[in-house]
This record gives C-alpha cells, structure tokens and sequence, in this order.
C-alpha cells in the first residue's frame, strides 16, 4: 500500500493529535500501527483501533483521496520529497498536508512568516503589506495564516510584489476561512500555495488554529510579528518558532497601544527588534532590493495632494467613497515610500 494513502489514513484515526501520531512514529511505521492498532492502546483510542481493524479508516482515507483529486489538491505525504525540509523538522509534523499550488522550494530559499493581529490598525496593516511587498520582490516567500488584519495584509504584499506566499488555513481546503478572502485563493496558488493538515471539508474550530501556527512557524526560517495583543495567537506562533529553533523578530510600538503589549513584550525578551524589510533581510542574511512600490489605490489619493498646501483627513475623505481606516492605511503605505509627508493636526502633504 501507498505510504502516503497509509499517512493519511493515520491522520484520519478519530481523536489523533500531532504529539501522538509523533509518538506513534517514532516506535513504527504508519502501515505498522494500522496493521497492529491494538499494540498502541496507549496512544489510540477504542474507537480509533476499531475503525483501524475494521477498515472504516481505509474508507474514509479512500473518499478523502479521491474527493482532493476532483478538486485538483495534492495530498503530500511526510516521506514525500516534495514535502517541506524545515517543516520535517519540528517535533511533531503533520502526517499530510492537502497543498493547493506549488509547494516545492529550495533549501536556500528565505521563508518569513509575517503574522500578527486579525484586528489590525490601519497603520500595521500597511506596514505588513509593505514589508510584505518588499521581502517577496527580493525573492522572499512569506508565510502567514490567511486570517483577517495582519495575515491578508501579508499575503497581498507579497502578491503586490511579485513574489511567492504560502498560505496555511486553520480550516479545511474546501472550507476557507474568512470567507471574504475566497477570492484571493487563486492569487495565491498562482504564485505559491495554500494548505492545511486538515480534511478537506473541516470547518475553523478554536483548537485548529494553534495547529495551523505550528505548520506556519515550521515553514519557515524566520517570523515577524507586527501587532499582537497579550494573548494573541501570533505570540502562540512566535514561541513555536524559538522552540524550533527559528528567528523571531518584533515590530515594537508605543506602550499605551495594547496592540503593541505582545510585540514589546517580544523584544522585552530577546525577539529581534524590526522596524521594516531591510531589518528582516538582515537578520536572515540576504538582501532587498530596492523596489518601487505601487498600490494602485494610493496613485489616485496622490493625485488629490499637493506639494504647497496640506490637506486634512476631513478633505481627503469628502468625495473619495473610501472609509476613514482604508484611507488611512493608503495614507501610510504612502509615508513608508517616502510619497506623503505627515504633518501634525493631522494634516498630509505630497512630498
């Protein structure tokens, strides 16, 4: 039989965690332990040895490889060659990953996370999406969670710079999570992947997520957190990547922000302190290349500011049909190209 189809109808034994299918690899193979369930009672349950017996298990593996075929999904096994290097190596790596795109990468290859709060401010958002931007023109590949704020924000920076993402769902292929971000699936299996290790049509559960984060910090080499509360997942993220031995980096912000509390704790105990690409570039070892950026948004915002006289917010916002926090974060994407400058009021000018 197939080692991957037996992977994958390990991964499918009702009940199964990553620490115990990690347990139970490390004393035999996945057919092994399907042949024989009853010598690992320790680690499976009843129900999971009886569906291994029985042959339910083999079924459900059987729908599941054929309903990822249909879809166009490649169930990628942890002995595959195309199977991630860094991700092989964490402690508990997932039996199967279900990879819409191209997962394959170069053991050389730059892989940062970027994740952070799903309730961004409008200014962490348009530095994730830059920094984003720029580390993917430089030939980067970021990582991050598909979740609302800082995670989309990344996964359009990297787009926006030409580059390639990795985008891994706390959910099933078939049930993504947030819904708005469907549409932007495509774009990313255009230029990477996105993946999960869990069936196909799992929907998000709050126990799915930590699981997600450990696949993220696993991937990659390094990862930046831009804007995390107390007790953000992004933080559960930050320390999965120390534990494994990777690079944590911090953007900090000001202490009365309690979406800076978890970022300046971060730096407050050892993370890297990052301000934007090149900080991230240099903490990995490799360059950034000078880019032009280009939000299509802000060309038109440009347009609407001079040189000789500073608009207020108020003005810009009369008549644009944008809402103050889309407004405000084209506004800061246009400071950080050094395109607007702000001045105090808050009043902006076009440098």
């Amino acid at each position: 039989m197939d080692a991957t189809f037996d992977l994958l109808t390990l991964s499918l034994l009702p009940g199964l965690q990553p620490r115990t299918a990690a347990a139970l690899r490390a004393r035999a193979s996945a057919a092994e332990v399907l042949a024989q369930p009853d010598a690992h009672g320790d680690l499976l349950s009843e129900r999971a040895r009886r569906d291994a017996l029985g042959g339910a298990a083999r079924r459900l593996a059987e729908a599941e490889s054929e309903r990822a075929r249909r879809a166009g999904i490649a169930i990628v096994g942890l002995d595959d060659s195309g199977y991630p290097r860094l991700l092989r190596e964490i402690a508990d790596p997932p039996l199967v990953l279900y990879v819409k795109g191209s997962l394959s990468s170069r053991d050389d290859e730059a892989t940062v996370a970027i994740v952070g709060s799903r309730a961004a401010s409008p200014s962490g958002a348009a530095l994730a999406r830059a920094m984003a931007r720029e580390l993917a023109a430089a030939g980067a590949t970021v990582v991050s969670g598909f979740a609302r704020g800082i995670d989309t924000a990344a996964h359009r920076g990297a787009l926006e710079g030409g580059g390639r993402t990795f985008a891994v769902l706390g959910s099933g292929l078939e049930c993504v999570y947030p819904a708005e971000n469907a549409p932007l699936v495509e774009q990313v299996v255009e230029r990477g992947a996105v993946l999960s290790e869990l069936p196909l049509t799992w929907g998000p559960r709050p126990g799915h997520f930590p699981r997600r984060n450990r696949i993220i910090a696993g991937l990659s080499r390094g990862v930046v957190v831009v804007e995390a509360q107390h007790k953000s997942g992004a933080l559960i993220t930050a320390r999965l990547a120390l534990d494994g031995g990777r690079e944590v980096m911090a953007v900090p912000g000001h202490p009365s922000l309690p979406a800076a509390a978890g970022t300046n704790a971060l730096i407050r105990d050892g993370a890297r302190l990052v301000r934007d690409a090149a900080d991230v570039a240099l903490e990995l070892g490799f360059e950034i290349r000078p880019v032009e950026a280009q939000p299509k948004p802000a060309s038109v915002l440009l347009s609407r500011l001079r040189v000789d006289k500073p608009a207020t917010l108020e003005e810009l916002i009369d008549g644009s049909g944008r809402s103050v926090p889309e407004l405000l974060a084209e506004l800061t994407e246009l400071e950080l190209a050094q395109q607007v400058r702000r001045l105090p009021g808050p009043l902006y000018l076009r440098r």
